[in-house]
């Protein structure tokens, strides 16, 4: 399936009905009086965040979206019918924003969440409710209110614990695979990762966590290069990055400490929050490097990279593609994970959400 994670939807709340004016005729009943009904309120639009579905694919050719108005009052103090309401299933993580003002209406972190998008108009009244003593024969109702419209533009943020960053080729797709059940795409070109992908790995039978790997970043992203940063948004809502590093380039002439500090930098101009999370070195491809050269050059780079950036976090000399080292990083990865709290996703307005 394809892997889409943004959407720009129309939804349309559907009107109130209208309410009637009416008076009863029967029979021996010359004045019956006023029984003119109200109008049904027009369905709603909901959002439910739905862990069967993994992307926004749905809403990609499908657009527009209108719950039915509520039917019209009748006389015999017959009320109109509600509209149905409708609910549209989104992947868990989805984000909701306004696509004029940009202003975020709904996030959806947790599998069951019910959120309510477009409220439906009220229905009319009906001349039933304008009777008095002095107004017996009351002519008078009203229509029903319209619905609420949104233009909306939805985002996907997949939900993982740990995040990989890197250059292409880094070996982050080759890590994921070492330390996970997951199978990305692995070979020796450039950008074979196109969208993100999602790997549990199990550090032992009760304790796990999950790893998300998103295409690579090159010098210039923030400016559209390569495949650009569309992709870290993603990587929000994780604890901590690990950002790999290739120390042994096939290219001769490149150099692993510019590379690493542009990866930093586009990081910072896409999002100050994100640059500022936990980040973990992770020194890629020693099998590329004699053994007796290793320690060296760890060394040397991370004495350049600290003094360029002011890095200060651990650093783990592994080889993805044999699996050296990983273990290391996982068990500390889990230690760290368990030290944060419970759960620091966001609540949705309470208002504004019902349970599922």
């Amino acid at each position: 399936m394809k892997f889409i994670d943004e959407a720009k939807i129309y939804v349309k709340a559907g009107d109130g009905g209208n309410g009637v004016a009416s008076f009863r005729r029967e029979k021996y009943i010359p004045l019956g009086g006023p029984d003119g009904g109200d109008g049904g309120r027009g369905g709603s639009v909901y959002l439910l965040a739905d862990r069967n579905i993994n992307t926004l694919v749905e809403y990609r050719y499908t657009r527009k979206f209108l719950a039915p108005r509520g039917e019209n009052g009748r006389g015999a103090d017959c009320y109109g019918a509600a509209g149905k309401d409708i609910t549209l299933r989104v992947p868990v993580g989805t984000v909701v924003y306004d696509a004029n003002s940009e202003a975020q209406l709904a996030d959806l972190p947790r599998d069951g969440m019910k959120v309510l998008l477009a409220k439906g108009g009220k229905g009319g009244l009906g001349n039933l409710h304008f009777k008095s003593s002095v107004n017996r024969a009351p002519r008078q109702c009203t229509p029903g209110e319209a619905g609420e419209e949104f233009e909306l533009r939805m985002e996907l943020r997949v939900l993982a614990d740990v995040g990989l960053l890197g250059l292409p080729n880094a070996g982050k797709s080759t890590f994921i695979r070492a330390v996970s059940a997951a199978r990305p795409k692995v070979a020796d070109y450039p950008f074979t990762t196109l969208h993100p992908n999602l790997g549990v790995v199990r550090v032992d039978e009760n304790r796990s966590f999950v790893i998300a790997d998103v295409p690579g970043l090159i010098a210039g992203a923030a400016d559209g290069a390569g495949l650009g940063i569309r992709f870290l948004k993603h990587l929000q809502r994780t604890h901590v990055l690990l950002h790999l590093v290739d120390l042994a380039p096939f290219d001769p002439e490149a150099d692993p400490l510019a590379e690493a500090l542009a990866i930093v930098q586009e990081l910072e101009k896409f999002d100050p929050t994100l640059a500022a999370k936990p980040r973990w070195l992770l020194l890629n491809k020693l099998d590329l490097i004699p053994e007796a050269e290793r320690a060296g050059r760890v060394e040397t780079f991370l004495s350049a990279y600290r003094a360029a950036s002011g890095f200060s976090g651990p650093s783990f000399p592994i080889a993805a593609i044999s699996g050296e080292g990983c273990r290391e990083v996982c068990f500390r990865l889990m230690e760290l994970l368990e030290k944060q709290p419970a759960s620091d996703l966001p609540e949705t307005d309470s208002s504004k959400t019902s349970s599922f």
